[in-house]
């Protein structure tokens, strides 16, 4: 008997099964995921040493701040506030197509000032202790730094310290890098303005953010940083997205970002 199922036939349980239907649905749940929920990216710069190394692999949650209106940054609906030490990624204010991750130090309100490697917010001092043999720390290599700065460097002319950040409820603990030497970090103070955050990467002396560029607007965030689900210290060589199995950090897999 002739077999009148057609690729095209909408109104056939094949072609939502089997066909082009089916493939169109698979496509659009990804689409959905990628937009209202969780969305992967690699990290390529040291920035954020150590909480995060260069090649991890970071799922980003972005349906904790809200829902967007898609191919837009207007909101359809927002659940909750970014707040202070919360890592996040989010679009270059000045270059919408280049994509940042960094730790929120002030919302709105807060006056913000760094110097001599002391973050200063409303005019309180953020303690910070050293921790010289921090396990992370100790596993950085010469070669992460060379890859988010002119010049050659070397992870001894470095110190790791454990910042306390006053956050809402308490004190958030992360880690943090300063270059041992720096005497001219002096920043501020400036006051956040409404709408906006102030970012800063975790190593401080390495890291693009807000003390160059200026604030970032509230609209330009793509979702907070949740998981490590892979991480490499290298890359393949021909296939660069893809993590050299023999390189796998297996004792970063399924971390939660701090």
């Amino acid at each position: 008997m002739a077999n009148n199922y057609s690729n095209f036939n909408v109104k056939s349980r094949e072609f939502w099964k089997d066909g082009w239907g089916g493939l169109a649905l698979a496509i659009l749940a990804a689409l959905t995921i990628r937009w209202g929920l969780f969305e992967s990216y690699v990290i390529p710069t040291g920035s954020m040493l150590p909480s995060l190394l260069i090649n991890d692999h970071i799922f980003v949650n972005k349906l904790v701040y809200g829902l967007r209106v898609p191919f837009s940054e207007n909101w359809l609906v927002k659940f909750k506030e970014p707040e202070r030490g919360e890592i996040i990624v989010f679009k270059h204010p000045n270059e919408m197509g280049t994509f940042l991750i960094k730790r929120v130090v002030g919302v709105p309100g807060d006056k913000i000032a760094f110097d001599a490697g002391t973050l200063y917010i409303n005019d309180v001092a953020q303690e910070r202790t050293p921790d010289p043999k921090n396990e992370v720390f100790m596993k950085i290599r010469d070669y992460d730094f060379k890859q988010d700065k002119e010049g050659h460097d070397s992870l001894m002319h470095y110190d790791h310290f454990i910042e306390k950040l006053q956050v809402t409820g308490g004190i958030k603990e992360h880690s943090v890098l300063l270059r041992q030497g720096v005497a001219d970090d002096h920043f501020g103070p400036v006051k956040v303005p409404e709408g906006y955050l102030f970012m800063m990467g975790d190593n401080r002396h390495n890291s693009n953010d807000s003390r160059y560029w200026g604030y970032m607007p509230k609209e330009n965030i793509l979702g907070r940083a949740s998981l490590i689900w892979l991480s490499c210290d290298e890359m393949l060589p021909v296939v660069g997205v893809l993590c050299n199995p023999l390189t796998v950090r297996w004792g970063r897999l399924l971390n939660a970002v701090n």
